[in-house]
């Protein structure tokens, strides 16, 4: 692909996994800027920009409890986060492989509000489906937050978010469609119930959810 795409960005996803034999090739295309093919032809990655992840050294930042500091020593965290990373590097890759790399990037956990975020994006797809059968869904601070707990990984990150959507949203929401629970016209909302989510036809009188209470107990206290 590059040879015909000169001009291309290149990522290899969690490379520490890769075989040995793959470092060899990255050494010449690192060194050289070019790659010599099965059938001999030398590929030029001169204009590509080779990008690598890698989950190296956050196994140890969640043993040490590196990811859960308070927000006020952020520098001390970053610090420690850039030290255990790098030295889980040298002992993972070879010192010519790490020399020939520009950069290495260090990002910081995911808070909160960004797995928030991710949750709001990962669900506009589903929701717009089901939107287009005249079907609208919202979903509670409540509903999002529970998303966002069982689908967030301090080692992994958000990855399995999609999946704990599917699981969680997705699918409930197929079944009671193809059931005729909800049809054009019908106002669902999702809201959190124990250690779960319940469905609910805005016009109906189902029972009170927790998002409810605390709900209640805000206006409450504003009033």
């Amino acid at each position: 692909k590059v040879r015909r795409r000169p001009y291309s960005v290149i990522l290899l996803d969690e490379v520490e996994k890769a075989h040995p034999d793959v470092f060899n090739l990255l050494l010449q295309v690192l060194d050289e800027g070019r790659l010599t093919d099965s059938f001999g032809r030398k590929v030029n990655f001169k204009n590509t920009i080779l990008i690598m992840t890698s989950n190296l050294g956050t196994r140890d930042l969640n043993k040490a409890g590196g990811l859960g500091f308070g927000r006020a020593d952020k520098k001390s965290i970053r610090e420690k986060m850039e030290e255990t990373i790098g030295d889980e590097l040298k002992k993972t890759f070879n010192p010519e492989f790490i020399n020939r790399l520009d950069e290495v990037v260090v990002f910081n956990p995911l808070e909160r509000k960004e797995i928030i975020q991710i949750v709001d994006i990962e669900l506009e797809v589903i929701l717009a489906r089901v939107r287009e059968r005249g079907i609208e869904v919202s979903l509670t601070p409540g509903a999002k937050a529970l998303l966002g707990e069982k689908g967030y990984d301090p080692t992994y990150g958000a990855r399995h978010l999609k999946r704990t959507i599917q699981k969680m949203i997705e699918d409930p929401m197929a079944e009671d469609i193809l059931m005729g629970r909800f049809v054009d016209g019908s106002q669902v909302r999702v809201s959190k119930k124990g250690d779960g989510l319940q469905f609910v036809d805005a016009s109906s009188s189902e029972a009170t959810t927790e998002d409810d209470v605390e709900e209640e107990v805000v206006d409450r206290n504003n009033g």
